[in-house]
């Protein structure tokens, strides 16, 4: 009978290839990093504090064995410094196998980025659409380049209100969350549309979500902080909530199961898709939809100035 839960044990090596990992610092993505520093990759930590990035270097090196780091400044809130990451990395690498969007943030009040983009919107989905486009020459000269773009189940009550980006009516923290998640569903699946129809070789967009993961922007949500410090629902953590290496696994299936085709989702397969093992899932017909694409795609190439090489 064919093996059908996928674990990371199923991984294939990454010896020989270069990832870049947004926010690797901590919760997902410094497992993420971790797991395929562990898989052999040589892992690009591309974070904001160059402090706390060191931290996770000495973290991942104390636990994995030879494992090959590299540290890149990198705010997604400020499209100049996304601009300083790309040209450090486009003069230090030849090619990039994956690059894995997985930092994102959760604002409890409305605030604008350096360039006066609302945080959500301008972290989470627009400083990851610069930094895949101007990374794009060496994703293309990888031999099998990926993009994966880490999600969240909550982009189905997302809505992309294009008179209203900055969120100046009508502002709260659920509203501004999702709309972004949504946001980041609908350059993913239209990034692969607009690949597919490159001549030549060109990398896959797939993307993932981490279900109900322990994480940096979990904890930080008062209306969900209690379930981390009492002590009586420990069953409800553990029945519903994944710890980071857990979460980490769907990340790593979709960057690099070989059997992952271009445009595909993956969540974990479990209890409400909180949690349990990778698989495949369906985005929903918003996600999807080709007309918000192009009008999304059209919005970010003239907020952020980055066009595509497509």
């Amino acid at each position: 009978m064919p093996k059908q839960r996928w674990t990371p044990a199923d991984a294939p090596s990454q010896r020989g290839r270069v990832a870049v990992v947004t926010g690797a610092n901590s919760g997902i993505g410094l497992e993420t990093a971790r797991q395929l520093a562990g898989l052999g990759a040589r892992v690009v930590l591309a974070c904001r504090n160059p402090d706390a990035a060191a931290r996770a270097r000495d973290d991942i090196a104390a636990t994995v064995t030879g494992a090959q780091l590299e540290i890149v400044r990198l705010d997604l809130s400020d499209l100049s410094s996304v601009r300083e990451c790309a040209d450090e990395l486009l003069a230090e690498h030849p090619s990039i196998d994956l690059l894995i969007n997985n930092a994102g943030l959760m604002r409890q009040r409305r605030e604008l980025t350096a360039d006066g983009f609302e945080m959500d919107f301008g972290t989470n989905f627009l400083g990851h659409f610069a930094l895949t486009g101007r990374l794009l020459p060496l994703l293309t000269a990888a031999e099998a380049g990926r993009i994966v773009t880490v999600g969240s189940k909550v982009y189905k009550a997302g809505v992309i209100d294009f008179d209203d980006l900055t969120m100046e009516r009508g502002f709260s923290t659920a509203r501004a969350y999702s709309r972004a998640k949504l946001a980041e569903l609908v350059f993913a699946v239209e990034l692969q549309r607009r690949l597919e129809r490159r001549p030549g070789r060109s990398p896959i967009s797939v993307a993932a979500h981490p279900g109900a993961t322990q994480s940096g922007v979990m904890r930080d949500q008062a209306v969900l902080g209690w379930l981390f410090t009492t002590p009586s629902l420990r069953w409800i953590r553990r029945t519903f909530i994944m710890e980071a290496p857990d979460g980490a696994a769907v990340t790593l299936r979709a960057a690099t199961d070989p059997a992952v085709l271009g445009g595909q989702y993956y969540g974990p397969h479990g209890v409400f898709g909180f949690s349990g093992p990778p698989a495949q899932e369906v985005l929903t017909e918003k996600a999807t939809d080709p007309v918000l694409g192009e009008k999304l795609w059209g919005t970010a190439e003239k907020l952020t100035g980055v066009s595509y090489e497509l």
